[in-house]
């Protein structure tokens, strides 16, 4: 029996790098599913499964968590959601190319929790830094490397 390929979950609504998940989604033949909570432009591409699920930016997260599976790629900068995928034994990148996984999303969710509290504080401003080249390119290259390790072990 052939083994089921891995599938791309995107977090659809801001993320900055859904032509670059397309491109290598389209090099291995891979369903790419965008989620968003309202309707957003993309491609037309037999590759693309649209799903917008209305009522809150966590029914995107829901219908991801409930639909991902071992072997499938996450697209999300939602630590909370990242960590959700993992437990489904999916990989997780974010739009920057960085790499969650069991090891480091302990620390991810910590931080976050210190920088939520620091912005209600108002000793932190603003959301950090700005969306950069380098990141599109550094995000490409680590999902080509994450999807050619997930075929390689089937």
């Amino acid at each position: 029996m052939e083994k089921r390929k891995p599938e791309i979950y995107v977090d659809a609504d801001a993320c900055p790098v859904k032509g670059e998940t397309l491109r290598v989604a389209e090099r291995h033949r891979l369903i790419v599913h965008m989620v968003s909570n309202r309707w957003i432009h993309l491609p037309e591409n037999p590759l693309i499964r649209r799903q917008v699920t209305p009522g809150g930016l966590d029914r995107v997260d829901d219908w991801i968590a409930e639909h991902i599976a071992e072997g499938d790629v996450a697209i999300t900068a939602d630590i909370p959601l990242a960590s959700r995928c993992l437990e489904k034994k999916a990989r997780v990148l974010g739009p920057t190319g960085r790499t969650l996984d069991a090891e480091s999303i302990g620390m991810a969710l910590a931080l976050r929790d210190l920088n939520a509290y620091l912005r209600e504080t108002g000793e932190l401003k603003g959301s950090g830094v700005a969306f950069a080249k380098k990141d599109r390119s550094r995000f490409l290259s680590a999902l080509e490397e994450a999807v050619q390790a997930i075929l390689r072990q089937g």
